[in-house]
């Protein structure tokens, strides 16, 4: 769907815009994002490598220079609630940078899967879903909940499950994973963004409207 040569220079252009440890993320990412599509999606690899790219534009941005871009973007926030969730601010900033600095990219898929890539939300699509679940078990990481991630993903050989059974394992992982990041902001007593919230509870419902049905045509 895009050509080659423009997606080199998509890469090109995205590393020089961060450091060498978070374009190793970005790429890494990217590469999960696509993997994972082929399971779920092929029709949209392209745009899910794209906005694996795009979607830590502005993840090295302080918090004062993601407000700033805030008002440069339009972007609504709050800057005394937000200041204290502030690693949820880069998804909205990248989100409005994409129609901006890369026009061409400004596709509802690639801008919504990297807006929502961090907290998650209320229905979300496949493409969304997967854009998260990526960006949390990428290769490069190494954090315990990661590799657990990662690990029950994969370990389950999704490739050999049916297009239900698959969808099913998507949704029990993403549940496992809003457990974990609920989890750790508790701890760490940070706020949890409702749309986060939103995002575990809508899985649940969709997971046990799955189960009734499934016991329902047994």
């Amino acid at each position: 769907m895009f050509d080659p040569k423009e997606l080199d220079n998509l890469l090109e252009t995205v590393g020089n815009r961060m450091s060498p440890k978070r374009f190793a993320h970005t790429r890494a990412v990217a590469d999960m994002a696509v993997r994972m599509a082929d399971l779920y999606c092929p029709e949209e690899a392209d745009k899910l490598y794209i906005a694996g790219l795009l979607h830590d534009l502005t993840k090295e941005l302080t918090t004062e220079q993601q407000f700033e871009l805030c008002e440069e973007l339009g972007v609504p926030y709050d800057p005394f609630r937000d200041a204290l969730m502030p690693k949820t601010l880069h998804a909205k900033t990248a989100a409005a940078l994409i129609g901006r600095d890369f026009p061409e990219y400004a596709d509802s898929v690639i801008v919504s899967a990297v807006r929502w890539h961090t907290t998650g939300h209320e229905k979300m699509t496949i493409t969304e879903r997967i854009l998260y679940l990526a960006d949390y078990i990428d290769e490069t990481r190494k954090f315990e909940d990661c590799v657990i991630l990662r690990e029950m993903f994969w370990g389950a050989d999704p490739l050999s499950m049916d297009p239900e059974q698959r969808y099913s394992h998507l949704r029990k992982v993403m549940i496992r994973s809003f457990d974990m990041t609920i989890r750790s902001l508790l701890e760490d007593q940070i706020p949890i963004s409702p749309d986060t919230i939103a995002a575990r509870n809508d899985l649940l419902f969709e997971r046990e409207e799955y189960e009734k049905r499934k016991n329902h045509n047994a």
